[in-house]
């Protein structure tokens, strides 16, 4: 039987692909704080200002395209039973291959209706304009958790965890909340992998070893690590 990798990747896997994180977006939201284009509030008092964040990013997502890290993730799927959990909005794990992936904050290409949450469509081109409607007739909005509202995936994630032979995080400083909390449902004594630049937390423990590069570089070492965990 196949060991079990499960993957946590936060921004800094798809920032190498050209994914600007809000900080980054800079122009026109730079005298915006993130609340008041990704929250339920937001969405209330200024519908078309978030919209037009989301077009932007999803427009922006549609002109990206995955990078060695997200590839070398999907070909770890011929060795291990892999699923990846992240926290990132964008499809590029898919993209590259990778077949069994949960996403925390939602999904950029995809919108929802506002009476049926149950209601959620792909898109196929970037815009999402005021007046584009589910089947029932609602107004549809992105597909995304925002500020205020539930993960309600934190559930499923933390029992993908709690299977790990193999847990690997990568592209997050373990610093956004409930994400962050998932390797706590870690089994303890696995071999735990952090692939980071910076100096995330977590990194006492004898079975965690981090890999101080960004998310490409650091894949490139893994996978050579990789025979060794099989």
């Amino acid at each position: 039987m196949r060991k079990k990798l499960i993957v946590l990747s936060g921004s800094g896997i798809s920032a190498e692909s050209g994914i600007k994180t809000f900080r980054d977006m800079g122009g026109l939201w730079e005298q915006y704080d993130v609340t008041e284009v990704a929250s339920p509030q937001a969405w209330e008092s200024n519908r078309k200002l978030v919209l037009d964040f989301y077009n932007q990013r999803r427009k922006q997502l549609f002109e990206c395209k995955p990078n060695s890290a997200h590839y070398l993730l999907a070909e770890m799927e011929n060795d291990f039973d892999v699923r990846i959990i992240t926290q990132n909005v964008d499809d590029l794990h898919e993209r590259a291959g990778s077949k069994n992936v949960l996403h925390l904050h939602g999904e950029l290409k995809k919108v929802r209706s506002t009476i049926d949450p149950e209601l959620i469509y792909e898109m196929d081109h970037w815009e999402l304009k005021e007046g584009d409607v589910c089947e029932r007739g609602s107004q549809l909005r992105p597909h995304i958790v925002w500020f205020g509202e539930p993960v309600e995936a934190i559930s499923e994630a933390a029992d993908i965890v709690a299977t790990a032979d193999i847990f690997l995080i990568i592209g997050t400083s373990l610093s956004v909340y409930p994400a962050a909390g998932l390797i706590d449902f870690a089994p303890k004594d696995i071999p735990v992998f952090i692939i980071d630049p910076g100096s995330p937390g977590y990194t006492s423990s004898p079975n965690i070893a981090v890999i101080h590069e960004n998310a490409t570089r650091g894949m490139e070492i893994l996978k050579k690590k990789a025979a060794l965990l099989k």
